[in-house]
């Protein structure tokens, strides 16, 4: 294998969202052997750049896929604004609705967030001026949404469920599996000498299109269906243990 792909929340991270030392140092010596170490996140490039204090990850792909940062510059899929703006009006006609759009000026929200610290913003469904739409997310406490939200999407976006209860809609070009075609273009690789880890919907597509999909075995069974191979948990450094054991050896 000439790269390493990975989610990572419930897949490279624990769950208390720590790295591992041993996760780290495994993940150096594939760099250090030539191996490229990248990851697909649906994390923000903000939240990804903490963990490249600790992995220099060789490119990344953010947003699931709606940002793309590679050596010599930056990929955006962003929603076209008329779109987003119809898509968030439909979205507040929904009771109890919990909006936030991730943006190239941050993260925007109907209510705060602590940990993530939003702006706290009041004049959805029109957009911040000057921004970038990469995602809108929506929840609810009510069943609404998740029966309705495919009626208010528009021709050209997508979306995901998280976690079972966090809607994330996306460009249709904004998809992990079209970042990591372009990560490993950008060096030239091939998806047949990559693997992919992962765990949740977004990750089914690169599982099924890198030489080796490997699945860790807290995913959803979607993703155990999909896997060539299956791990142990993110709490028990499975991807790790896999690279060390099936690739570095």
């Amino acid at each position: 294998m000439k790269a390493v792909i990975t989610d990572l929340d419930r897949t490279l991270l624990r769950t208390d969202k720590s790295i591992s030392g041993y996760t780290a140092e495994v993940l150096k010596q594939c760099r250090e052997r030539g191996i490229l170490v990248m990851t697909a996140s649906a994390r923000p490039l903000r939240d990804v750049r903490d963990y490249r204090k600790l992995i220099p990850f060789d490119a990344v792909t953010a947003t699931n896929g709606a940002v793309v940062e590679l050596p010599d510059g930056r990929l955006e899929y962003g929603i076209r604004r008329e779109s987003g703006e119809q898509i968030l009006a439909d979205l507040l006609k929904f009771p109890d609705v919990f909006l936030s759009i991730e943006t190239s000026g941050g993260l925007y929200s109907n209510r705060d967030i602590p940990v993530w610290k939003p702006v706290i913003y009041e004049d959805f469904p029109k957009l911040p001026d000057g921004v970038v739409l990469y995602k809108i997310l929506a929840s609810s406490s009510r069943r609404e949404l998740y029966d309705g939200i495919t009626r208010t999407l528009t021709d050209d976006v997508y979306h995901t469920v998280a976690n079972r209860e966090l809607v994330q809609i996306m460009s249709t070009e904004a998809t992990k599996w079209n970042g990591v075609r372009k990560m490993l273009g950008c060096f030239g690789i091939s998806p047949d000498d990559a693997v992919y880890f992962g765990d949740d919907n977004d990750d089914i597509e690169p599982i099924r299109n890198c030489g080796l999909g490997v699945a860790v075995s807290n995913a959803i069974p979607a993703v155990l269906e999909a896997a060539d191979r299956i791990v142990d948990s993110n709490d028990s450094d499975g991807v790790a243990r896999f690279i060390e054991r099936n690739i570095l050896r």
